[in-house]
């Protein structure tokens, strides 16, 4: 399994190039796309057409401890005068607690993964 966030996911979207729209197309295309549930939050807040797309995809589960864990790593980050943006923070915790390698554009998420065990695809 892999996770898309909603960067990657908006640009395979649009048709966009680029190494990790190879890799998320490769990910749906064999059904090991997974998404974090506020990646659909972000993708729908965003382009409401997406809705048919997002529904036959699976979500990742909110499990127990969640909320705190999420905010014990952001917490960290900040801290250390990083970037941890509330919706940043949940993707990134979503794919950690079911150790799944993460799709993005987003720069940010290198600190989830240097510093609270994130991994980037």
């Amino acid at each position: 399994m892999i996770a898309a966030d909603t960067s990657a996911l908006i640009a395979f979207l649009e048709g966009m190039p680029g190494k990790d729209i190879e890799q998320l197309d490769a990910a749906a295309a064999g059904g090991n796309l997974v998404l974090p549930p506020v990646t659909i939050v972000e993708a729908l807040g965003a382009a409401k057409q997406l809705q048919a797309i997002l529904e036959n995809l699976t979500l990742l589960e909110i499990t127990p401890g969640y909320w705190d864990r999420a905010g014990h790593n952001r917490r960290l980050l900040r801290e250390r005068g990083l970037k941890a943006n509330l919706g940043d923070t949940l993707i990134a915790q979503s794919c950690i607690d079911h150790n799944v390698s993460l799709i993005t554009r987003d720069n940010d998420f290198h600190h989830f993964a240097k510093h609270c065990g994130l991994r980037l695809a």
